[in-house]
C-alpha cells in the first residue's frame, strides 16, 4: 500500500487555497505572535501536504481516481463570495471565499472514495478528524453566541453545509470502521 493512496490531492489543494485566502491579513495586520505563528503553520502545513502528494510520494498518488473538477467548486464559490459577504473589500471577499470553499473542499475526497468504492482505514480516520473538526465548530458558535453575543451567519451556514456533507461518511465510519471493518461503499 502506498503512502498517499486514497488521499485526494485536489482536496488538499483546495485546503491550501482556503488557508492562503483566509490568512492574507498576515500582510496587513498583526494580532499577536501566537496568531501569526498559527496562521503561518496552517498555510505551511497545507502546502507541505500538497508537495508530499504531488512530488515526494507521487508514485503512490492515485490521480486517475482523483478526477473531481474543482473549477465547479472554485468558480461558484468565488461568485458567491463577491455577492454575499460582510464588507465589499478585497480581504473580506477573500476571507468569505475561504469560508465558502472550506465547506465544500472535501468533495473531491468524498468523490474519490465513491469512485473507488472503498477507503483505507487511515484515510477514514483522517476524514473523520476533518469532519469532527468542523462539527466541533457548532459548539464554538453556540458558546460565542451565548457568552459574547457573536453571530456570523456566513460561517454558520457554511459550517452546516460542510457538516451535512460529512453525515453519510460519519454513518459509514461508525457502522463499519469503528467495528474493525474496511470502509467500502454498497454496490
Amino acid at each position: 500500500m502506498g503512502v498517499m493512496l486514497g488521499i485526494s490531492g485536489k482536496s488538499q489543494i483546495l485546503f491550501a487555497i482556503v488557508f492562503t485566502t483566509r490568512y492574507l491579513d498576515l500582510l496587513s495586520s498583526f494580532i499577536s505572535l501566537y496568531n501569526t505563528c498559527m496562521k503561518v503553520i496552517y498555510i505551511g502545513c497545507a502546502y507541505a501536504t500538497v508537495y508530499l502528494i504531488y512530488a515526494k510520494f507521487r508514485a503512490t498518488y492515485d490521480g486517475n481516481h482523483d478526477s473531481f473538477r474543482v473549477e465547479f467548486l472554485v468558480v461558484p464559490v468565488g461568485g458567491l463570495a463577491v455577492l454575499i459577504n460582510h464588507d465589499f473589500s478585497f480581504l473580506e471577499i477573500l476571507w468569505t471565499f475561504s469560508i465558502y470553499l472550506e465547506s465544500v473542499a472535501i468533495l473531491p475526497q468524498l468523490f474519490m472514495i465513491s469512485k473507488t468504492g472503498e477507503a483505507e482505514t487511515i484515510t477514514t480516520h483522517y476524514l473523520f478528524c476533518l469532519g469532527l473538526y468542523r462539527a466541533l465548530y457548532l459548539f464554538n458558535w453556540i458558546w460565542r453566541f451565548y457568552f459574547e453575543g457573536f453571530f456570523d451567519m456566513i460561517a454558520i451556514v457554511a459550517g452546516v453545509v460542510q457538516t451535512v456533507l460529512y453525515c453519510d461518511f460519519f454513518y459509514l465510519y461508525v457502522t463499519k470502521v469503528l467495528k474493525g471493518k474496511k470502509l467500502s461503499l454498497p454496490a
